[in-house]
């Protein structure tokens, strides 16, 4: 995993950047854009963490130093660091983790594996296969989609795993992912800043 993003421009999509949310208790809850991240901060209502863990609240962030990995947002009298980290100073809660069934998440799942030879071709060759055929009463559901290659798929065509004497690997199931897990799978380049938290949840 890269140790820091370098942004492309030292201000340009700055305030899009994410920003990881902890709660009171120092558990990630969430990630927020760099705008409301810093609305955040300046309410006072989150303190900013670096990357030692010594905390901020909005005025001496300011103070800071921008390093040359730093995204910036430009003020009339300077720049301000993007924080990489915010601390939710009153929210306490350990929100549910809500897991969007998409053809992305089923293959994190299945771990990119054939549901019926465990075979790994690749993401291009693998397809969603309706264990109980769509034509056949079956649903979109984690329970009845899995991960097959283009051969099993067509070889299992509009028949069920029993009827194509075809076993699968394992029983289809909604994931249960935490909150740390959903983060780290959801960005695509997780600031070295963030790793302490995601570990520790």
């Amino acid at each position: 995993m890269p140790s820091s993003k370098a942004p492309s421009s030292r201000s340009e999509g700055a305030l899009t950047a994410p920003v990881l949310l902890l709660n009171r208790y120092y558990a990630p809850v969430s990630v927020a854009s760099a705008r409301r991240g810093l609305v955040l901060l300046y309410c006072g209502v989150a303190n900013a963490l670096d990357s030692e863990g010594h905390v901020y609240d909005f005025a001496h962030w300011l103070k800071l130093p921008i390093r040359e990995r730093d995204d910036v947002v430009p003020l009339v009298n300077g720049q301000l660091r993007v924080p990489r980290v915010l601390h939710l100073l009153a929210y306490d809660r350990f929100p549910r983790v809500s897991i969007r069934l998409s053809r992305r998440n089923l293959l994190l799942r299945d771990d990119h594996q054939c549901q019926y030879c465990g075979r790994r071709p690749g993401a291009r060759d693998l397809n969603l296969d309706h264990v109980i055929p769509r034509s056949r009463g079956g649903r979109e559901s984690w329970e009845n989609l899995v991960v097959s290659c283009r051969s099993c798929n067509l070889r299992k065509g509009r028949r069920t795993p029993d009827e194509a004497g075809m076993a699968l690997l394992q029983r289809p199931h909604e994931p249960h992912w935490s909150r740390a897990a959903h983060i780290l799978m959801a960005a695509r380049e997780p600031y070295e800043e963030w790793q302490p938290f995601l570990r520790a949840s």
